[in-house]
């Protein structure tokens, strides 16, 4: 009599990511008011019981898809947490990172499109480890000789990362394929790259503005 087949071994990590997953395709589908546990783990074809077991609440789990999402978009940007430590700004390669950045999110929009609403309407953003060092390095490239002086480093952050988070939306709707998304993906960071380098007015044209925002920067 041939035995049975052993049962595969449970893998609580992958269970955990198969339940992240679909928690970040309902967060951008509905929004946290329209998510519930049962219909994570419906998506996520695991048992209820299975769901509760990794997030006792709906609060916790949306708490860690935002942490969850976070953690792809650091080590996207940034690489591994851990050497973060070792990162110097003035070394940093402004070109490589944005471009990393702008791929990452062409490829996972749905994710970082969950990060961006979630965390920009916390509280307390710096919580979030990814926006915490996105915009704490913006603040310290702002205050050294590489910058220009009288930048808001908090308000450029949230104009770089709303205009990379969102851009795929537009891409999507105008390329049929990877090359075509990849190509707009490029257009993107050239242009973000381009607008940081030059900006878009000449001083000399509009002496007005340049005279307001000389003031207030003072």
């Amino acid at each position: 009599m041939e035995s049975r087949a052993k049962r595969r071994p449970r893998d609580p990590d992958a269970t955990r990511e198969v339940i992240l997953e679909a928690a970040r395709t309902l967060l951008a589908k509905d929004g946290p008011e329209g998510i519930s546990l049962s219909e994570v783990a419906h998506l996520a074809g695991v048992n209820r019981g299975t769901a509760y077991q990794h997030f006792e609440t709906r609060e916790k789990l949306i708490e860690a898809t935002v942490a969850w999402a976070s953690d792809k978009l650091f080590r996207a940007a940034f690489g591994d947490p851990e050497t973060v430590s070792e990162r110097r700004f003035e070394e940093e390669d402004i070109a490589a990172m944005t471009e990393r950045l702008t791929a990452f999110a062409m490829e996972n929009h749905e994710l970082c499109r969950v990060w961006l609403l979630q965390v920009l309407a916390s509280p307390d953003p710096a919580q979030d480890p990814f926006w915490r060092e996105y915009c704490g390095s913006l603040e310290r490239w702002a205050a050294s000789d590489l910058a220009v002086p009288g930048i808001d480093a908090e308000v450029l952050s949230v104009m770089n990362l709303a205009g990379i988070f969102l851009w795929p939306i537009w891409a999507r709707a105008h390329a049929e394929n990877d090359a075509g998304r990849a190509a707009l993906a490029q257009r993107f960071a050239d242009e973000t790259l381009r607008l940081s380098m030059y900006g878009s007015l000449r001083a000399d044209a509009y002496p007005g503005i340049a005279e307001r925002l000389s003031r207030r920067r003072k």
